[in-house]
């Protein structure tokens, strides 16, 4: 075999010490996989004195080192899993300017500043992989960046936090609240102390723009994400969906659109209502899910576990192994593809249908002065359902108030926008209680 490959480990937290762990217990298995041996020959952290569980008293305490400069400059891989922007992002081109190749699972690096790094490793002639920077161990960057090179991706839906996804399931199945269900995921790991990246949708709009690039070659920033997290759904949303034969995920979407004659596409984070009868509403707890449509393979959907440890690490190590055995042998893996360049077009112009939940006057006349309203701004309603006195199942007190729910047929969002003020401005509406968007239909 030819010599070892030297691989330095960048971060060691729960994802570092899984990848750690396993280079050191299944070398022999990856060797021949590889056509050589892989030699973990550090791991870089900001304190190697510091105890770390699973670490401490084990022989990967001994390759702990804070000179994280010197580990980059001598190796031939360099796995970066510390996540952040800086000082990965420094020592990822170090690594490139060093001659390494590079793995990372860093999802906000790569939706900031991808191009960067990307044109590092173009002109260095070394890999970057990323296939851990979007649904943890499901295959989805490597599928969508090659298996569906030679086909024109339409639309990609994708359940790709799993934090989230736990809570809404949590929300459907118990009925919790936000806050309840929240609390539930943080005792049980899947959320942070401070689980407002998760909440507010900046983690799944991070991999929407990694998504996005790859599937319509065109560069897209976590900035072109039009993003709108979960803090406002409530108990009660969810109930209304359950009624009407839907599930509320969280969506990331990107798809080919048209507006003003011109074509682009559309990104976007936000809650959704999802029928049940389509794939992604029966992703359920922490579990991660890409659906794809494609115009020669159509429908395609990845399902698996989105996030943890062993999941991450299985991704990287795939990863480690590919961009490895390229050395081996020679050559190179795929670079970025964005020749496309579409335009991102304004998530105003996005077309969707939309269910309108309103607590109205419970008196004659009042549903054609909302269909009115409506209809002023183009927007044509597909069904109507009413309750007494705003309950979900339909009982009430006999009060003057009834709720109103209203699904339209797709219409931009620029002109429900336009709906919505208007319809706060009738005197017959007395609150526009929820407005969520219908995906998958």
């Amino acid at each position: 075999m030819p010599a070892p490959l030297k691989v330095a480990l960048l971060g060691c937290g729960v994802v570092g010490t899984q990848v750690a762990r396993r280079l050191l217990e299944h070398a022999e298995e990856l060797a021949p996989r590889v056509g050589t041996s892989l030699e973990l020959v550090g791991i870089a952290v900001r304190d190697a004195a510091a105890p770390r569980e699973g670490v401490t008293g084990t022989p990967l305490a001994d390759l702990l080192t804070d000179d994280a400069e010197s580990l980059v400059d001598g190796a031939d891989v360099v796995v970066e899993v510390m996540g952040g922007i800086e000082p990965a992002r420094s020592l990822i081109l170090r690594a490139i300017e060093h001659g390494a190749s590079v793995v990372t699972a860093n999802k906000a690096l790569l939706a900031q500043d991808g191009p960067t790094l990307y044109k590092a490793a173009d002109a260095a002639g070394v890999d970057l992989y990323f296939e851990a920077a979007v649904a943890g161990a499901i295959p989805i960057v490597r599928p969508v960046r090659e298996s569906l090179a030679g086909d024109q991706v339409q639309r990609v839906l994708g359940i790709v936090n799993g934090t989230t996804n736990y809570v809404l399931d949590r929300m459907a199945t118990e009925g919790l609240e936000l806050e309840q269900a929240v609390k539930e995921a943080q005792a049980l790991g899947y959320a942070e102390a401070d689980p407002t990246a998760d909440v507010e949708g900046f983690d799944a709009a991070a991999k929407a723009a990694i998504l996005a690039s790859l599937a319509f070659h065109t560069r897209v920033s976590i900035d072109d994400v039009a993003r709108e997290g979960i803090t406002s759904v409530t108990a009660a949303d969810v109930a209304w969906a359950k009624r009407t034969g839907h599930t509320i995920k969280l969506l990331a979407i990107a798809e080919r659109n048209t507006s003003d004659d011109v074509a682009g596409i559309q990104v976007r984070v936000h809650p959704a209502l999802v029928p049940d009868e389509h794939p992604l509403a029966g992703v359920r707890g922490a579990f991660n899910a890409v659906f794809v449509e494609a115009e020669a393979a159509g429908e395609l959907m990845f399902y698996g576990r989105g996030a943890g440890g062993a999941p991450t690490a299985s991704a990287v190590l795939g990863d480690l192994v590919s961009v490895a055995r390229h050395r081996v042998l020679g050559g190179r893996g795929p670079v970025e593809s964005s020749y496309a360049a579409l335009p991102v077009l304004p998530a105003d112009a996005a077309r969707t249908r939309f269910q309108v939940r309103l607590d109205v006057d419970d008196r004659p006349g009042v549903l054609a002065q909302v269909a009115a309203a409506l209809a002023e701004h183009d927007v044509s309603i597909e069904a109507v359902r009413q309750s007494a006195d705003g309950r979900a199942d339909g009982s009430g007190d006999g009060t003057d108030l009834a709720r109103l729910l209203i699904t339209t047929h797709a219409a931009p969002e620029r002109a429900l926008a336009a709906t919505v003020a208007a319809l706060t401005d009738l005197d017959v509406v007395r609150d526009v209680v929820s407005v969520l968007r219908v995906e998958g239909a």
